[in-house]
């Protein structure tokens, strides 16, 4: 009777393998996608956690494929004029240089563009300057149906899409034999956008023992770890976080009252009031102009509100330690020399991958 029963247990078994194998490949029409790792730096797998990949939406070279040629497609946009590049141009490491971003019929927003890379470590999850969005994938949802930036309907994009003459066979590649909707759309991009990796600055080669820095740069470095000069570190980070930013939410001391609340409108916390997330300080050379306004057109007047235009308020963040002497009031060779370290921040390789890049 025992081996009887461990007969039938095997038949089972050998059923129940045979059933999933069977389903798999009429699920996916016959097409297994292939995954793939995302290329990470050896500098960030020695300084950072692993980064955040869903299960819900794993790696593969279809999906990446297809978000990367969604995000370059115009077919987003209600009039079809206007795509994620539009407003996050690569050779701009994904911004757009413009104040305000535009969108279709030339509506302007009130935020600058932030740019696009190392999204992957952004561990609390929060995206866009006020931290309104939770995932990658999220994120994605609410600029196609924004009114001043591609002012589109998800129903409306999913037919367009569906009666394409590509897209349908790529979708099935990348997700399987299922309808194509703003879920599956939004799922390509972030696939896309989690590839977006900048991890080859002159200051990383530094780090690898494969560059020197000038004196300049070297005081610059040693100024922005200095709580008695820069004192930038706290926010954004140092050699040992390459991400050059703590995606916290801040009040950097701009304004003294608020027009845009920032993290305070989507919290509902007035402590929250005018805190923005932290950029990165990877790529400043091509993201001007800065801040979550794009106030500030040059390098050189971000460095000038850090050491004499700070503006104090209820939600001044307490590691602007001198607002009450309106900065650090850092010296004319110290600020010089800061933009010169902040400039070996800058990754030519990143914005010039021919990965993220039309064909």
């Amino acid at each position: 009777m025992k081996y009887k029963w461990i007969y039938l247990l095997s038949f089972y078994v050998l059923i129940s393998c045979s059933s999933d194998e069977s389903i798999e490949p009429e699920t996916n029409n016959g097409y297994t996608p292939v995954e793939i790792e995302l290329q990470i730096p050896q500098l960030f797998k020695d300084k950072l956690l692993a980064p955040i990949v869903p299960t819900t939406n794993p790696q593969t070279q279809e999906g990446v494929d297809l978000g990367k040629k969604l995000f370059f497609d115009p077919i987003l946009s209600s009039d079809n004029t206007i795509s994620c590049a539009s407003c996050h141009n690569p050779q701009k490491s994904f911004t757009d240089n413009l104040q305000f971003s535009e969108g279709v019929n030339n509506a302007k927003g009130t935020r600058n563009s932030m740019p696009l890379f190392n999204l992957a470590w952004n561990f609390d999850d929060r995206f866009a300057w006020d931290g309104k969005e939770l995932s990658l994938e999220r994120q994605a949802f609410e600029p196609v149906v924004n009114h001043v930036e591609m002012n589109n309907d998800w129903k409306q994009i999913a037919i367009e899409l569906s009666n394409h003459a590509e897209y349908p066979e790529l979708f099935k590649k990348a997700f399987g034999d299922i309808p194509i909707d703003s879920n599956l759309v939004v799922k390509a991009l972030a696939q896309f956008e989690r590839t977006l990796i900048s991890g080859n600055s002159k200051f990383d080669k530094f780090l690898r023992g494969e560059a020197t820095l000038t004196p300049e740069e070297q005081n610059g470095f040693d100024a922005f770890m200095d709580e008695n000069r820069g004192d930038c570190f706290h926010c954004h980070g140092s050699q040992n976080n390459p991400l050059w930013t703590d995606n916290k939410f801040h009040n950097n001391g701009l304004d003294a009252t608020f027009t845009d609340l920032g993290f305070g409108a989507v919290t509902g916390d007035s402590k929250d009031n005018g805190k923005f997330r932290t950029p990165s300080l990877r790529n400043l050379s091509f993201t001007a102009p800065y801040m979550h306004d794009g106030r500030f057109a040059t390098l050189d007047e971000v460095i000038n509100h850090y050491s004499e235009g700070l503006k104090n308020s209820p939600t001044i963040s307490p590691l602007m330690k001198k607002v009450a002497q309106g900065g650090v009031q850092m010296t004319d060779k110290d600020k010089a020399d800061l933009k010169a370290f902040l400039l070996t921040l800058t990754d030519s390789d990143f914005v010039n991958n021919p990965a993220f890049q039309l064909p």
